[in-house]
């Protein structure tokens, strides 16, 4: 989007709207090449993604100018950074960091990793063969607090954009959330809520179920509950065992958390309530 400016906003839905921008844009001089606009008739809410070609001059002027001409209240976003920075949380598994080292080697993942932060070191060989930073944070033998200290201080030094949770598996406080509000993308099993706790899978199998799936989203301080990004299942059947169902599980959430960050980084998302709105 190096000719481009991208402009997402959201606001109470009125008569007009869609003229409004347009007139507002068209006096920045720039040309609207795609608008996608959703309202929602419910909570009388507006969003839109717009893409339009050629630069905005100043970019803080046509936010200003944006605002003036909608509803009080609007949220007006224009050009936000487009080389995102991610700093991937792991603890053993490998699968989805795997995926998302991979797209970053080929140059298909459209963000930087610079970092993988884990609680365990098993990764970090792997980890150093693309010469990407790994940073070991140990959580035996400290509190919650002065784990995520670590990790806070070890993120500090990076500036990510987003920190993507690759099968991290330890609880965040609500402090630690907060800090990084709307920037923590989760994966997990799209069952987790019917199987908690440990081997959801082996739970999945004894059950009988008929469907195996993914969710990524957005964590909040409320435990897998955060604004939904992406979904995807996958039909099973009593054939499958145990290893089956993992191994089917593990490929749903290489694709899931892949589209997830996809989206998020592309600014393709707007995060309203605990819910998204998805531009795809």
């Amino acid at each position: 989007m190096t000719n481009q400016t991208l402009i997402l906003i959201q606001c109470d839905d009125a008569v007009g709207l869609v003229a409004r921008i347009a007139n507002t844009v068209a006096r920045h001089t720039l040309n609207i090449v795609t608008m996608r606009e959703y309202v929602d008739e419910v909570a009388n809410r507006f969003y839109v993604r717009i893409v339009c070609a050629g630069k905005a001059e100043n970019n803080e002027q046509l936010t200003d100018d944006l605002i003036a001409a909608l509803p009080s209240g609007a949220t007006v976003t224009v050009n936000p950074p487009q080389q995102k920075r991610l700093a991937i949380l792991v603890t053993k598994e490998h699968h989805c960091l795997g995926d998302i080292i991979v797209r970053y080697f080929f140059n298909t993942l459209g963000a930087e990793v610079c970092c993988v932060i884990g609680n365990y070191d098993e990764l970090r060989a792997f980890t150093e063969r693309f010469d990407i930073p790994f940073h070991y944070a140990d959580h035996e033998g400290k509190s919650k607090a002065d784990f995520e200290t670590e990790i806070a201080d070890i993120l500090e030094s990076h500036q990510p954009d987003y920190l993507i949770l690759a099968k991290f598996m330890r609880i965040l406080s609500s402090d630690f959330v907060d800090r990084y509000r709307d920037r923590i993308i989760n994966i997990h099993h799209s069952f987790l809520p019917a199987f908690v706790g440990a081997s959801p899978y082996k739970q999945a199998h004894a059950r009988g179920v008929k469907l195996i799936g993914a969710t990524a989203h957005f964590v909040t301080g409320d435990l897998d509950e955060g604004p939904i990004i992406a979904q995807d299942i996958r039909p099973v059947n009593h054939s499958y065992t145990v290893r089956d169902m993992v191994r089917a599980g593990k490929e749903i959430e290489k694709s899931v958390l892949s589209k997830a960050i996809r989206l998020v980084i592309e600014d393709r998302v707007i995060i309203t309530g605990n819910k998204t709105v998805v531009f795809e």
